[in-house]
């Protein structure tokens, strides 16, 4: 590969620079916050992808995204209107009684036409395909929450340091 750069002088000089080839990913772990509907899909979808492309997937759910795997919530997560500035309308309307359930009810439909399963069914799939799923233990403490409460999926529940030492070595991505 061939660069220009400014010599000391301050005339352009060609130089090779060697190219360095980035060490293929191997390991990811995807912090969860949220637990709308709208959120709970992109960690899920990337987890999926990790271990579609053979990347080993820890996923941890802290605070509302606890949501996404406590079994009494998950077939009942919905898309906030309010304060959403992507919903693309004023945060006023969204207030409006019954637009959360319609905007819930639009992405639905947006879902199970691209054939999307529904959050439940995500998170069986991961753990079947061998993603490691775990709810935050000060989250849980918070909220009252024990691991009876969470979908079977969810292999514990443990502390920030410990999904620390288990994220060891892998890219984090956090929503």
């Amino acid at each position: 590969m061939t660069a220009t750069a400014p010599n000391l002088d301050g005339d352009s000089a060609v130089m090779d620079v060697p190219r360095i080839e980035p060490a293929p990913l191997k390991k990811v772990s995807i912090i969860c916050s949220k637990g709308t509907l709208d959120m709970a899909y992109p960690g899920l979808i990337l987890a999926n992808a990790a271990r579609m492309s053979g990347i080993e997937a820890t996923m941890f759910f802290t605070f509302w995204g606890l949501d996404i795997v406590t079994a009494k919530k998950v077939d009942k997560l919905n898309v906030s209107t309010v304060g959403n500035p992507s919903m693309g309308m004023p945060t006023f309307l969204g207030a409006i009684p019954g637009m959360q359930w319609f905007a819930t009810r639009m992405m639905k439909s947006q879902i199970d036409k691209l054939d999307i399963p529904p959050v439940r069914e995500m998170v069986e799939t991961l753990d079947d395909a061998g993603a490691e799923l775990y709810a935050c233990r000060l989250a849980s403490d918070m909220m009252g929450l024990k691991q009876d409460d969470y979908l079977p999926q969810v292999k514990d529940v443990i502390t920030a340091m410990d999904f620390f030492d288990k994220a060891q070595g892998s890219s984090i991505i956090f929503i």
